[in-house]
């Protein structure tokens, strides 16, 4: 859990949160050369809280000056220390408003949306535009910067563990779709929260799109293969995920779930009661 200097006006510090495994950690960055943005305001362990606030602190010695903190969405691993840590850094909380409605709106000083650039003045001035991605949670954003072709990548992507759609709280459909705006974006640099910086952006998203639409097509082939009468999304998991451990299946059923819906909304499979069938035309 040490500092990292990633670009120009760009560093890391990685803080123990309780998110899913493999991951154990949540990266927050800070962005700027002068004026200073911590994005994920996320640990809420005492211990590094404790540090992340040394962190903050220490980068006054750099010339950089914290402006607020900013939360990608408002899964508890992005926004476990935002209290203590806003309170702590004397900071404003920027976020998107459906992260405020969660958190309380109380505690966010800006309402953050798709199309809004925020300047960072320095020796190089940065200009981040947010960017609403959907999909994994509503109103996730990201940040992008277009001169170092970099991007915040909060949870639409991860280099350690993978990334899990709850229908509900995200939508397997506007993820997908997010995924490929952000595809769009020839970003050169994506910084994840969980896990390393990703340096080859364009080749991580299209595994991610592959991966989806492939195991999707399981889903719809397991609906099939289950017959007029149907299945549930229980019977299912162990057709669909059997590449993988049966210890990771609860993970792996809300998943499933997302592709299903998906379907349903396409008109490719019914449900009636618990169980999901095939359309037949």
């Amino acid at each position: 859990m040490r500092p990292r200097e990633l670009a120009s006006g760009v560093s890391l510090f990685a803080a123990r949160t309780p998110t899913l495994p493999p991951a154990t950690d949540t990266n927050s960055y800070a962005l700027g050369e002068r004026e200073v943005i911590l994005v994920e305001p996320a640990t809420p362990y005492e211990d590094e809280q404790r540090a992340w606030v040394d962190w903050a602190r220490g980068l006054a010695g750099t010339g950089r000056t914290p402006v607020a903190l900013f939360a990608t969405h408002y899964h508890s691993d992005h926004v476990g220390g935002v209290d203590v840590l806003a309170r702590e850094l004397g900071l404003p909380v920027w976020t998107h408003e459906e992260t405020a409605r969660r958190i309380g709106p109380e505690k966010v000083a800006r309402q953050l949306k798709d199309g809004e650039d925020l300047v960072l003045e320095g020796p190089t001035p940065q200009r981040w535009r947010v960017l609403e991605t959907s999909g994994h949670a509503w109103g996730h954003l990201c940040l992008w910067e277009p001169e170092q072709r970099t991007l915040i990548a909060g949870d639409m992507v991860a280099s350690q563990g993978t990334i899990v759609i709850i229908p509900g709280d995200g939508d397997m459909r506007v993820y997908l779709e997010q995924l490929a705006r952000l595809r769009a974006l020839d970003a050169r640099l994506a910084l994840p929260a969980h896990g390393d910086p990703i340096d080859d952006p364009n080749a991580l998203f299209d595994r991610y799109v592959a991966h989806r639409l492939a195991r999707e097509a399981r889903v719809l082939e397991a609906v099939v293969a289950a017959g007029p009468n149907g299945a549930t999304d229980a019977d299912l998991v162990p057709v669909v995920y059997a590449d993988t451990p049966p210890s990771v299946w609860p993970f792996a059923l809300f998943s499933l779930q997302a592709h299903l819906v998906k379907l349903v909304d396409e008109g490719r499979v019914r449900l009636e009661g618990a169980k999901y069938a095939e359309v037949r035309l």
